[in-house]
């Protein structure tokens, strides 16, 4: 029987999306080196068994402690049936299923009764349709533990990025970029990164073009990131910059000066790191007293249920999930 401290609770997302499927590729090629849980519905799970031929033996479960080798163990809520399934179809219901697996294996991973929790994606227009208010797993997730300092930490091999805003409009984003969240995130990636990576060094994207060129672009960097910077600096933390966004990326990847980005707004850092590992990018959860770690895709309705979608985020989001855990 696996036990509570090496247990990883697998949510399997949105029902009309990649999840499901991706779930049970990566189970029946054996892919998965870590003991899982799946949270989920039962009859979802059996309908893209069935019509993908994965042959994936499941086993409903009431509780992470009745989980036992030989199976896929699911923690089944009984939502959808197998009927109640439908690929690449906005859903309700499936929108809803999935938002109440997040907060199941939320609750689970609060009380300590698995290690972390890896989610598959969910679709917010989808889950808007039962709860309007809903912006996305991590703010979701923080608002179960009681923590509203919360941001995402994408990481691949290549490149680490973390966002002082994430979904919000980009007319918000610049109003995000206040010198107090700019110092939550970069106590919050200063502390995550090193817990990956040994002497880490971070470095601050500017907001505007050249980083404000002193003034000349916009006053941001002078009046809010710059401060924060110099507080962290102080705290003892290896950041630096503000650097233009333009070439901050280039220093870290091809000349290795930094290990890991904290960028301003989502689009900054989402789209260097997705070009350089649209696969294998991770998103890992920052800011809350558990263990998330995400695929970093979407539910992708175009290929949903033709047993095409690639594995590699998932397990390489079990697999920094476990770096986490063990550190």
């Amino acid at each position: 029987m696996a036990t509570n401290g090496n247990l990883f609770g697998i949510t399997m997302g949105d029902s009309s999306g990649v999840g499901p499927e991706i779930l049970l590729k990566a189970y029946a090629a054996g892919q998965l080196q870590e003991p899982v849980l799946a949270y989920g519905d039962l009859g979802a799970l059996e309908f893209y068994n069935r019509k993908l031929g994965y042959g994936v033996q499941l086993r409903a479960v009431q509780s992470p402690a009745d989980s036992r080798p030989g199976a896929l163990n699911v923690i089944d809520h009984a939502i959808l049936r197998e009927s109640d399934v439908t690929p690449g179809e906005l859903s309700r219901q499936s929108g809803m299923a999935a938002r109440a697996y997040v907060v199941s294996a939320a609750r689970a991973a609060l009380a300590g009764a698995i290690a972390a929790m890896v989610t598959l994606p969910m679709n917010k227009e989808a889950t808007q349709l039962s709860d309007p208010h809903f912006t996305g797993h991590t703010e979701l997730i923080g608002e179960v533990c009681g923590v509203s300092d919360v941001t995402i930490m994408l990481a691949s091999d290549q490149l680490i990025v973390t966002h002082v805003s994430t979904h919000v409009s980009l007319q918000n984003a610049i109003r995000a970029a206040t010198e107090k969240r700019i110092r939550t995130i970069l106590r919050l990636t200063s502390d995550a990164v090193g817990r990956l990576i040994p002497n880490a060094r971070i470095a601050v994207a500017g907001l505007n073009p050249h980083a404000g060129e002193n003034g000349l672009f916009g006053d941001e960097e002078i009046r809010e990131i710059r401060p924060a910077i110099e507080w962290a600096q102080r705290q003892g933390m290896p950041v630096e910059g503000p650097f233009p966004p333009d070439t901050v990326f280039y220093m870290a990847v091809r000349k290795k000066r930094f290990d890991a980005i904290v960028c301003m707004y989502h689009d900054q850092g989402h789209i260097p790191l997705k070009l350089l590992d649209f696969e294998g990018g991770v998103n890992i959860a920052l800011g809350l007293p558990i263990v998330r770690t995400s695929v970093d895709h979407g539910t992708a309705f175009d290929i949903a249920g033709q047993g095409v979608a690639s594995t590699v985020s998932l397990l390489r989001a079990v697999e920094f999930a476990a770096r986490l855990v063990t550190r």
